[in-house]
């Protein structure tokens, strides 16, 4: 399945009232992201815009701006918005770059790629995920966004060469076709590591035809799986 969003004059997350969620996106902001390092003046505007709470279920919404990743069903999680924004500042993301996202998850990823005027193609292996990833962003009015249900580990080869690839779940080893699908000057940023053993994020970058990776971060992140649920 492909689903492609559209802008909606008056919808976009733009045009929202700066009440309660707005102020704690600022707090969030500025306790967890500024205070960490991020600096990047895009990924700060795109995390004040997008409204995380829209990708959290409801019994979890509360937490939405916490400090932590959070439950989203399928036992899978989003990711704390530390993590999110750091892999979304290495990318160092301009506008009208080609991003294949792999781990859709609730939508919260895309929703922050899309903001800072990328061109997102996301790939999510559960179709329950999916759904939920396509409700979430109905009415958002981003623009230029499209969603697949699929094995991410195969990447999506049809809109191939990508500028930047963004992984959120991890695989053993740094998927074959994923290093195939990345554009020269293309960067990559996974992580990599089995489920329960130390991961590290790695970032990978494309120059003159040779990958060149280096571990950047320690982290955590659910296993990327097959369509059978057998981890890659």
């Amino acid at each position: 399945m492909i689903l492609l969003f559209s802008a909606a004059a008056g919808q976009s997350p733009q045009n929202q009232s700066r009440g309660e969620e707005w102020v704690r996106r600022e707090e969030m902001i500025k306790t967890q992201l500024i205070a960490r390092g991020i600096t990047s003046a895009r990924v700060l505007e795109a995390f004040q815009k997008v409204p995380r709470h829209r990708f959290v279920p409801d019994p979890y919404r509360r937490y939405a701006y916490a400090d932590q990743p959070l439950p989203i069903g399928e036992g899978q999680t989003i990711s704390q918005p530390y993590i999110v924004a750091y892999m979304t500042e290495i990318l160092d993301i301009k506008p009208g770059e080609k991003v294949l996202e792999i781990g859709t998850g609730s939508g919260y990823q895309a929703a922050i790629l899309s903001e800072m005027e990328a061109l997102v193609y996301s790939v999510e292996i559960n179709p329950v995920l999916s759904e939920m990833a396509r409700k979430a962003l109905a009415g958002t009015g981003y623009e230029n966004l499209r969603l697949k249900t699929g094995d991410g580990y195969q990447g999506w080869p049809e809109h191939a060469p990508y500028d930047a690839v963004l992984v959120t779940c991890s695989p053993s080893a740094i998927p074959g076709p994923l290093k195939e699908q990345l554009a020269e000057g293309g960067r990559m940023i996974i992580p990599v590591g089995k489920q329960y053993t130390i991961q590290y994020l790695v970032l990978l970058e494309k120059k003159n035809g040779k990958i060149r990776q280096k571990n950047v971060l320690p982290v955590r992140f659910v296993p990327m799986v097959n369509e059978k649920g057998k981890n890659y």
